[in-house]
């Protein structure tokens, strides 16, 4: 196989972005076959390359996979942390990340993926890809309290404005949220802000990925149409991020 950049081997082992992988070259975090290694630099699929003393390893599998988060479970990968942690849960054979979280008391979809370029890209809020939420509140709501939801609240807190949003009834005690950016416990920080507490909340779709009917702690792999159609949108052209 022909040798390729060492960012795009890096981001294609999991390691990071491409942009990040960059950063970390040029802080000398990086080795290629003991040596110390150069912006630019190409390399072969079966180079020993190295980030702060841990192997990076070129993946011949790109996984993308939709997990239906239970409630209770913890987002990291620190069994140390959290015994009932997403990661442990799945105790899958091949090293996956976490795109974002989901708070422990919160459920629904979560991706993971060893593909660097995808997780750095949903991460970033710049992209402003939509997250859709379905929230359950302990008592009913007025049309008002959805009105000054969609509008932006202030989150005394963070002391951030949130932008507007799409916001919709679903029920007498359940609306539906769909918001760009992605601040810490933000929809119940918004919920709190008018004195409305949330009794559930489950995500239901990331960008054109949706939760469907799959089941509390199940997973999929992402079809080949939704994994085509979200590299496109992201502006990825191709499964490596060519």
């Amino acid at each position: 196989m022909d040798e390729i950049r060492l960012n795009k081997f890096l981001s294609r082992a999991g390691v990071c972005s491409r942009r990040e992988a960059d950063r970390l070259i040029a802080l000398g975090r990086v080795t290629v076959d003991g040596e110390k290694a150069a912006e630019g630099q190409k390399v072969a699929p079966d180079a020993e390359v190295f980030v702060d003393g841990k192997r990076a390893v070129l993946e011949d599998e790109q996984i993308l996979l939709v997990f239906h988060k239970p409630r209770g479970m913890v987002c990291t990968a620190n069994s140390k942390q959290s015994p009932n942690n997403v990661i442990s849960y799945l105790h899958l054979k091949k090293r996956v990340y976490m795109i974002g979280r989901l708070d422990k008391d919160s459920e629904g979809l979560l991706l993971l993926t060893n593909q660097g370029e995808l997780a750095h890209r949903l991460q970033k809020p710049n992209f402003e890809h939509e997250k859709e939420y379905l929230v359950q509140t302990d008592r009913p709501f007025s049309d008002e309290f959805l009105e000054k939801m969609a509008s932006g609240v202030f989150l005394a807190e963070l002391g951030v404005m949130t932008r507007p949003c799409q916001v919709s009834r679903e029920g007498v005690n359940l609306f539906r949220i769909v918001l760009k950016q992605g601040y810490n416990r933000q929809i119940r920080r918004m919920c709190d802000a008018f004195g409305v507490r949330v009794a559930r909340l489950t995500r239901v779709r990331i960008a054109n990925i949706c939760l469907g009917d799959l089941g509390v702690g199940q997973y999929r792999a992402a079809s080949v149409k939704e994994e085509k159609e979200l590299l496109k949108m992201l502006g990825l052209s191709g499964k490596d991020g060519n």
